[in-house]
């Protein structure tokens, strides 16, 4: 019993080799800059939970920078529907918790249907209806983070990566 549980431990070590290893490191490093320079205009405005709608996206457009959701038509269209929805649910339920809920499984249908899925932005709708956030929500920090976040990416990825980002802008 012991021995396998060595075995499986040591498979796993070397199956992180030193690329994986120095990729996630990277992506970390972009990660942090990223969140970094969110705050610090976070704080400018004076909105300090602005960056938390951004923080998951981060991790995913840095770390899976191939996949649907990373895309900036998912990345921006996302957050956009997912804002839009929880506005709107708050206009017509106000802040209660069901309607929090409600916004949220409103807003995955709305990505979906729209083709702009992106799973961090399940948490927009969430705070502006348990926040009663006004809808200026929507335009900062929302569409300016969205942008924001997407300039970064290509950057990043183009400049530090040396990867083609995005697959597809639409």
């Amino acid at each position: 019993m012991k021995r396998a549980w060595r075995r499986g431990l040591r498979k796993a070590i070397v199956r992180n080799d030193h690329y994986g290893a120095a990729a996630g490191a990277v992506a970390g490093l972009g990660g942090a800059i990223a969140i970094g320079i969110m705050e610090l205009f976070s704080f400018a405005a004076h909105y300090p939970l602005a960056v938390i709608p951004f923080a998951t996206s981060i991790v995913l457009v840095i770390g899976s920078p191939n996949a649907e959701p990373a895309q900036p038509r998912a990345l921006v269209g996302g957050h956009l529907v997912s804002a839009l929805i929880g506005i709107l649910v708050l206009k017509l339920a106000g802040p209660q918790a069901w309607a929090a809920a409600a916004a949220v499984g409103l807003s995955i249908l709305a990505m979906y249907v729209t083709g702009t899925f992106h799973p961090p932005a399940g948490i927009n709708p969430l705070l502006i209806v348990s926040g009663n956030l006004p809808w200026t929500f929507l335009l900062a920090p929302v569409l300016a983070g969205a942008l924001m976040l997407t300039a970064f990416c290509y950057f990043w990825h183009r400049g530090v990566r040396r990867q083609s980002w995005p697959q597809r802008w639409l």
